[in-house]
This record gives C-alpha cells, sequence and structure tokens, in this order.
C-alpha cells in the first residue's frame, strides 16, 4: 500500500512513512494510491464481532507490512482498552429511523479518542523498533489536543506540543490539556483563533530546516492514520442497522472535514452510504461552498460548539483532489490562492462531484439549543453542542433509510452550553471527578512562529 500527496509533488511513501511524516513536504496531505474495497460478504461478515476485530478487518488492508497480523490485533486490543463502554461506539435510537452514534466514551470524551488512542500504539511501536524519537505538533479547537496528550503522555520517544486557542475552548478541554504532569507533554495557548494554531502548525512542517531538526511530526487530521482509524465506527454503526443488505445515512457535525471524509472512504471501500451531510454551526464555510461553490473564509464567530469553530477546513482538500480528477496541481493552486486571497471558486465539475457526495446544512446558536432542550425533554439523552449541531441538521435530511448521526463529545465536556438549554449541569464521570481541582500547566504565546519554534527547541534541547 502505497500514499501520495494531493498536491503531487512530494515522494510517494508506504504506511508508516506516511503516519510519521503527517504533512506532505510539498504542503499536501497523504492518500492511499487506491482505497481497498471489501466485498459484500466481507462487509455482512463484520456483524456480530468485537469492535476491535472490525477495526482489524477494516483497517488491515491499509497498512501493508508495517505490523504483522498478530502485532496489529494486539495495539488495536491496547487502543480501546480503556475506553468506558463495552461495545466502544454504541447506537442509541432517537426517532423513527434516526440513531444516534455515541463517540464520546474513551478517555477524553471525544470521538478524537477512537484514532489518537490508536495513533498513540502505533507511534510507540514504530519508534520502539527504530529507536527514534520524534517531535508531535499539533493544532487544536479543543478535543483533538487533550485526545492527543492523553494518548501519548508519558511514551520516553515522543515529546508532544499542542497549540490551542487561548479562551476559545471550554474549561473541561483546556483542563484536559494543562493538567496533566508528564514532562514530554505541553500545552501551549497562542493568542488568535484555530485557523492561527493550525497555520502555524502548517508553516513549521514546511520549515525543512526546523522540521528535519526536531523531527516533527503531525497528529492532526492531516494525518492519514488519524482519518484511517475513523473509517471503522461507519462500519461498525451501519453494519448494525443491517448493512450491506440496506443502505444507511449520516450525518457528521465537522469543522475540519476530517470525521466526514472518514465516511467518504468508507463509502469507496464498499459501504452503501446513501448520504453523507456535513453539518456545520455558524462558521459554515463548508456548507456556503458546496452550496455556492465558493470557498471563502470570513473570520471565525466564537461559539457554544467551539470544536467547529474553523473556517479552513484542512481535510477538504483530501476532497478537492478526487473532484479534480486527482490533479495534484490543480489543488496546489487552489491552495495557493486560499492562502494569498482568502478563498477561491470550485470549478463547476469539481462542484458536481462534490454535491454528489456530499450534502450539507447549518445549524444557529439558538436552533443548536433548542435541538439539545427537545432532545433530552423527548428521549433522556443529553447532547453536547456540537452533537446537537448534527441532529438538526440530520432532522431535516431524514428518509426511509436510517440516518446515524454521530455524537462527537460528551455533553460534560460543555456543561455551560448544556446547563443553558436544560436546566441541569452534566457532570463529569467518576474517574476526571477531581479535574477542577488539578494544577495547570500551561505556556501563553503570540501569534509568532518563531516564538513558538523557539520554545519547542528550548524545551527538546534542540
Amino acid at each position: 500500500m502505497h500514499y501520495i500527496s494531493t498536491r503531487g509533488a512530494a515522494p510517494v511513501l508506504d504506511f508508516e512513512a506516511t503516519m510519521l511524516t503527517g504533512l506532505a513536504r510539498d504542503g499536501g496531505l497523504y492518500l492511499p494510491q487506491h482505497v481497498p474495497p471489501m466485498t459484500h460478504a466481507e462487509i455482512a461478515g463484520l456483524a456480530g464481532l468485537s469492535y476491535e476485530e472490525q477495526a482489524y478487518l477494516v483497517m488491515r488492508p491499509f497498512i501493508g507490512d508495517t505490523f504483522s497480523d498478530d502485532e496489529f490485533r494486539t495495539l488495536i486490543d491496547a487502543a480501546y482498552a480503556g475506553f468506558g463502554h463495552p461495545a466502544r461506539a454504541p447506537l442509541k435510537q432517537l426517532a423513527p429511523n434516526h440513531f444516534l452514534l455515541e463517540l464520546f466514551h474513551g478517555p477524553t470524551l471525544a470521538f478524537k479518542d477512537f484514532a489518537m488512542q490508536l495513533i498513540g500504539q502505533l507511534f510507540q511501536a514504530a519508534l520502539g523498533r527504530s529507536g527514534a524519537r520524534v517531535t508531535i505538533v499539533g493544532a487544536t479547537s479543543g478535543d483533538t489536543g487533550s485526545a492527543a496528550i492523553e494518548a501519548f503522555r508519558g511514551l520516553h520517544n515522543v515529546d508532544v506540543f499542542i497549540l490551542y486557542p487561548h479562551g476559545r475552548v471550554s474549561e473541561v478541554q483546556r483542563r484536559q490539556m494543562t493538567t496533566p504532569t508528564d514532562a514530554n507533554v505541553h500545552a501551549l495557548a497562542v493568542d488568535g483563533d484555530f485557523d492561527t494554531c493550525q497555520a502555524l502548525v502548517k508553516d513549521m512542517f514546511n520549515d525543512f530546516t526546523f522540521r528535519d531538526d526536531v523531527r516533527l511530526a503531525g497528529i492532526n487530521s492531516i494525518n492519514w492514520a488519524r482519518v484511517l482509524a475513523q473509517v471503522v465506527y461507519f462500519f461498525s454503526s451501519a453494519v448494525s442497522l443491517g448493512a450491506p443488505h440496506r443502505p444507511v445515512s449520516f450525518t457528521v457535525p465537522t469543522g475540519n472535514f476530517g470525521d466526514i471524509f472518514a465516511g467518504y472512504i468508507a463509502r469507496q471501500m464498499g459501504l452503501p452510504i446513501e448520504k453523507l451531510v456535513v453539518a456545520t454551526n455558524h462558521n459554515d464555510i463548508l456548507h456556503r461552498a458546496l452550496s455556492s461553490g465558493g470557498y471563502v473564509t470570513d473570520g471565525v464567530k466564537p461559539s457554544i460548539s467551539p470544536s467547529m469553530d474553523i473556517q479552513v477546513s484542512s481535510n477538504f482538500e483530501r476532497a478537492l483532489f478526487d473532484a479534480y480528477g486527482r490533479d495534484g496541481a490543480a489543488v496546489a493552486q487552489l491552495m495557493e490562492e486560499l492562502k494569498q486571497g482568502g478563498g477561491f471558486d470550485i470549478s463547476q465539475g469539481a462542484l458536481e462531484f462534490l454535491r454528489e457526495s456530499f450534502a450539507s446544512g447549518r445549524a444557529s446558536e439558538g436552533e443548536t439549543s433548542a435541538t439539545i432542550t427537545r432532545t433530552a425533554g423527548a428521549t433522556g439523552e443529553v447532547l453536547c453542542p456540537h452533537s446537537a449541531v448534527g441532529v438538526h441538521v440530520a432532522e431535516g435530511q431524514l428518509s426511509h433509510t436510517p440516518m446515524i448521526t454521530l455524537a462527537t463529545a460528551h455533553p460534560a465536556k460543555f456543561p455551560d452550553a448544556v446547563e443553558a438549554a436544560t436546566g441541569a449541569r452534566p457532570g463529569l464521570p467518576v474517574r476526571m471527578a477531581d479535574l477542577f481541582e488539578r494544577p495547570e500547566r500551561v505556556t501563553r504565546l503570540p501569534n509568532d512562529l518563531r516564538a513558538v519554534q523557539a520554545l519547542i527547541r528550548d524545551r527538546i534541547g534542540a
């Protein structure tokens, strides 16, 4: 299995190098040269298996010879051993033909744990063989950072630096990043928004001297392994509802387009997905782009669903790559227009491809809060605001086909928004009960690439 860059000018890599590299050296994102299909019988055979065994069967064709079969199974088992539900990703029914996929039973109460816990195991195994040490730098709008810190804390061959926008994450998200005491993890509060943090990370990857000096690796959803791990729960949930014998649809609350793109890969593998619905909050650049054909940034507006407060959705580049017939030069030109002018127009042919692949919708702040209130009253299910965005949008897309909405985080991660909507403050699980009593360890930095790079060099002694 080989991987190519969306911009067409980076070396072709195997799975291990793709995972450890993260962002391609031409600034693009890696994708498999081809997506290995699963047959009707293979998909049907997933029914009744444990989540871990389903994960092995879905992901195994993508990893080549990086890990042996037994080693890969062992790493998967270790990744999900700490989840708080035996089904790992249980389904709850909200209404006729509408189901909620709970993806918040991992150690940091967010869907990012499904990928990050596995990546932690894969990195440790790969680096343990080579004896190498890497520096992981990631940007987060809230959940990726805490999931990464939880996955990599205490590992002797990895240093982790997480950049998050100062004052723009929930208190629970912040404390999950700032309270771990392990010396190899570092929370950096950056003045700006998520797009500011993401731009700094990309600039560090594109500074090849710095990248090579510190052995930079990435764990944002720019990393293909992140997307691959998320493909699994599309299969596990669809099979639970009768796939491949009947189609299913999915609505995915998304800001950076990684989770919805995992669903796109599942469809390419043969999972019968009728609709893939992109759900956005009022930072609705993805909905506007799919509606109008213009991908134009207009500033991030803070919301009660902060993990979706994004205007530059990195993984959209992967979808554009396929929409433009895998023309790396065309994608590179679009990304340059975005960088220089804040946007670009999608060609008619590419837009038709995207509209055939994805539907979309948005939820205002009022609609999000009302959905939390209404769902709690009708079903007893308490939604986080991101999941509520998904449920609101999904309700406008319901049909005879079962709809699965992804619940991306535990409501206790956003207690203020949930309490305002329901009158009750959601509590943290027992294992996190003392989170607000733990001392915090964080460094605040300006939006200055050299300042961030200098701090990283100093911390790792490079």
